[in-house]
């Protein structure tokens, strides 16, 4: 960035990017802070830390490449993390993390409600600093989850987005606070949408993979996870477990000329394929996770369900990119 100031070009760094936080002032989303990221690459990215520090809409060169549910932004009093809530307040956006504790549908186990797709989402981020270092906006913050005589889990995010580029990464730190063994769940609820996602997109997966459905309503679908049909009313969502594969995926639109490189750690061993053709729900969720979105009871069950040591950390994240074809 210093080479573009002295070369009498630029006159101020906003000329190649924005870094700002601004507040909804209207509407359900009225109270949500937001943080935008412009890059001189052509991105434009929302991050909500009032939302677990997850990222909402983003565009690549003015085209949005997310799903956005009809629930869109909501205010941060009413993602609430309680039985149907869900399906009322999930935005979509580019990155939903379901965790820390459960991911998959709401359920009791033992004594304690587990909400759909867990309570990460619901809280407020704190230990916010955003800034601009060697051309790239780094943004960081801290997610707590806990309960009285129960789990401490912190998870401590860092998003950084070249100045010059089109690539967003994700590095999460997630460390049990406590002096007792804590389950833990997570996985990367990562949402495109329309016009990238339709018809005319594909998904690229390693050639060498192993695959299940979720369902037997996916097991119809097998063999059909790279194409997208038209929208259909009333068209089920189909879920697919790809695992044993290099640890990369892509969506390309060649009629859009955008393709899309997603990689992640080694710390999340599974990918969820979740899609949606339904009308007026047309998605597709690409979702690095370390678990088969069971539910925290039957994922102990089935003998997934991991564990923190005492003060032990864990270190997952994953990286979007986005290219001109």
């Amino acid at each position: 960035m210093e080479k573009m100031m002295k070369s009498g070009y630029v006159n101020h760094p906003q000329q190649l990017y924005t870094l700002r936080r601004v507040t909804v002032n209207e509407g359900k989303a009225k109270g949500t802070e937001i943080i935008e990221v412009c890059t001189a690459g052509g991105l434009q990215v929302d991050i909500l830390p009032d939302a677990g520090m997850d990222i909402g809409q983003v565009r690549y060169k003015g085209v949005n490449v997310t799903f956005i549910s009809k629930n869109g932004y909501d205010s941060p009093a009413a993602i609430m993390p309680y039985e149907g809530e869900f399906l009322n307040t999930f935005p979509g956006g580019l990155l939903y993390t379901s965790g820390l504790r459960t991911t998959g549908g709401a359920h009791r186990d033992g004594d304690e409600w587990q909400p759909f797709h867990g309570r990460h989402h619901s809280h407020l981020a704190e230990q916010i600093c955003t800034e601009v270092v060697d051309d790239t906006v780094v943004i960081r913050g801290t997610v707590r989850e806990t309960a009285l005589f129960g789990h401490h889990l912190m998870l401590k995010r860092i998003i950084r987005i070249p100045v010059f580029g089109a690539q967003i990464t994700v590095e999460d730190e997630m460390t049990n606070l406590t002096h007792s063994d804590q389950e833990y769940a997570i996985l990367y609820h990562c949402n495109f949408g329309y016009p990238f996602i339709s018809a005319d997109a594909r998904v690229e997966l390693p050639e060498k993979r192993r695959t299940s459905p979720r369902n037997e309503f996916s097991a119809t679908g097998i063999g059909t996870e790279s194409g997208f049909p038209e929208p259909t009313p009333g068209a089920g969502e189909m879920v697919f477990f790809h695992e044993d594969m290099k640890r990369t995926a892509a969506v390309v639109n060649e009629k859009l000329g955008i393709r899309m490189d997603m990689l992640w750690s080694e710390t999340l061993p599974i990918m969820a394929q979740w899609r949606s053709t339904a009308s007026g729900d047309y998605a597709l969720g690409l979702e690095p996770t370390n678990c088969y979105i069971l539910g925290r009871k039957a994922e102990r069950e089935h003998g997934t369900l991991k564990v923190l040591k005492p003060f032990e950390s864990v270190k997952t994240g994953v990286t979007i990119g986005f290219v001109d074809i």
